[in-house]
């Protein structure tokens, strides 16, 4: 896909908007839509460019107990809530083991540290999880993979980030399950201002705000044994949008 000409922005530059501390919302839609989209806000944001490339591919490895708590804790929608995972920028070859935190007044608190991208913790890497989470890295095992690839957008107020993620898979036990046609948009701010300039054209579109947790939705289409009444809803609309066939094996 070719993006429209936006001002670029790099990897230091964009420092000064981590957002580690935010408020999210989501937004997807079928890939077609995308273009006209990214052509609408144009002027309002940098696009993130790394050695010349503008689309960017990443690598997650998700990590849940045994008797997957975490999952269950997003499945039955209880906040105050976890997902820890080891995250690849595929280009650079830099790796983070991230803790994510939703906490009970809708705001995400991330905490990262450089890793190396494999199943193992270090030292370092265990107390960084005993630091932020409840969980202990004796009870974690893998879960699940998930690749895509990503634009990541700077409002120029350096108030906002947005990512744009694209080719979307997932695979557990060496089976993988592709979501090309699909699109998902997060708008992170610091909740201070509504006037996203992204948020406005989605509306303008009529594409509404709508959650969609990639891990939540990756181990429901991908692990059989998972209760995952909550999200078959979802799963639905999302075969109804993009014209994909998601068999819930």
């Amino acid at each position: 896909m070719n993006t429209p000409s936006f001002d670029s922005i790099t990897l230091g530059e964009m420092d000064q908007v981590k957002l580690m501390n935010r408020t999210d919302q989501k937004f997807w839609f079928h890939s077609d839509n995308l273009p006209d989209l990214l052509e609408m806000v144009k002027d309002d944001y940098f696009l993130l460019h790394i050695e010349g490339e503008n689309k960017l591919p990443y690598a997650t490895t998700y990590f849940d107990t045994e008797n997957n708590r975490m999952f269950a804790a997003h499945h039955n929608g209880k906040l105050n809530r976890f997902k820890i995972r080891k995250r690849s920028y595929v280009n650079s070859g830099i790796s983070f083991l991230e803790s994510k935190f939703k906490n009970n007044k809708g705001r995400t608190i991330k905490k990262r540290i450089p890793c190396a991208h494999n199943n193992n913790f270090t030292t370092t890497e265990a107390q960084f999880i005993n630091t932020y989470t409840p969980f202990t890295t004796s009870e974690l095992i893998p879960s699940l993979i998930n690749r895509f690839s990503r634009l990541t957008l700077v409002n120029k107020n350096f108030k906002e980030r947005c990512t744009i993620d694209l080719d979307i898979e997932f695979e557990k036990s060496h089976k993988t399950i592709s979501l090309e046609k699909l699109v998902i948009v997060e708008i992170k701010s610091d909740g201070k201002s509504n006037a996203s300039p992204l948020g406005l054209a989605l509306r303008e579109n009529r594409i509404k705000t709508n959650g969609f947790s990639k891990y939540c939705i990756g181990r429901s289409i991908t692990d059989p044994q998972l209760k995952r009444n909550a999200f078959k809803q979802k799963i639905r609309t999302i075969q109804k949008v993009t014209q994909t066939s998601i068999h819930l094996i």
